[in-house]
């Protein structure tokens, strides 16, 4: 996401350069009242940012160690400096700064990864959405391996709408539970639309993605729901997500054309 922070890397190399530049600063430069030993902070802050709470802390007790060392090293500073109150007063400001900076970050990138999960997922069936889906699409046009497309819409799915939202949500949940447990290892599956489902398979050919196709046809009629798969494989047909979809798309239409529907039952969805 373009709001995460940066890289754990660059604010660690961030975080050995301020230190050096402070603690020599400290040693060559400080003088009584000059108070260089503050820019400790940034160097505190970054720790925390890059590695949470605990190695904030930490930071602060590095610095407060690094600021005592360099008063003992530089001459223009009485060494007395080091063994008054200032010292832990130093050290627990230094601390409770990397412990709060720290729990702050942990907490701001765990909202993102809840952020970026919930952007990725479908808020029905907590299967990856058409975002996600198409993502995959392309990290798999990507590889340059063969691999097929399948679009799955449910038949009759406007008779279990006027059950309720409620038993239409389920429906879709069952289905899609249904559609991980049958699917093969390594398959992904996404819902792409209201009452549309889509799969990503390892199969390399039309043909064994025509007989996927209806082995789920099948599957899921034993369940109690009924689909209409299209199907496409790549890159016999498209080297790109949008051939794919519209062939796959063209493939589940004039399937339904060449079906006869029945009159299903209020209860076609029912798993």
């Amino acid at each position: 996401m373009s709001a995460a922070l940066p890289s754990k890397r660059l604010l660690l190399s961030l975080t050995g350069l301020v230190y050096v530049l402070v603690e020599a600063g400290l040693i060559v430069f400080e003088r009584p009242g000059y108070g260089i030993g503050h820019f400790f902070y940034i160097g505190i802050a970054l720790a925390a940012l890059a590695l949470g709470p605990i190695w904030g802390g930490l930071a602060g007790v590095a610095a407060t160690g690094l600021f005592s060392l360099s008063v003992i090293l530089n001459h223009s500073v009485p060494t007395r400096d080091v063994f008054t109150i200032a010292t832990p007063i130093r050290l627990v400001t230094f601390v409770s700064m990397g412990l709060m900076l720290g729990w702050f970050a942990a907490n701001y990138r765990r909202a993102l990864e809840e952020l970026r999960i919930l952007a990725e997922r479908d808020s029905v069936t907590d299967l990856p959405n058409t975002r996600s889906f198409e993502q995959a699409v392309d990290r798999r046009l990507a590889a340059g391996a063969p691999f097929a497309l399948l679009l799955g819409d449910v038949d009759d799915f406007r008779l279990t709408l006027e059950l309720g939202s409620t038993a239409a949500d389920d429906a879709l949940r069952r289905i899609g539970a249904e559609l991980l447990r049958v699917v093969g290892a390594g398959d992904e599956v996404a819902r792409v639309g209201e009452h549309e489902f889509a799969i990503l398979s390892s199969c390399q050919t039309l043909e064994e993605a025509g007989r996927l196709a209806a082995r789920l046809e099948r599957l899921l009629a034993e369940a109690s729901a009924r689909m209409t798969f299209g199907w496409s494989a790549s890159p016999q047909e498209g080297a790109n997500a949008l051939s794919l979809y519209r062939a796959a798309d063209e493939r589940l239409y004039a399937r339904r054309l060449l079906r006869d529907p029945r009159p299903r039952d209020l209860h076609a969805v029912r798993i």
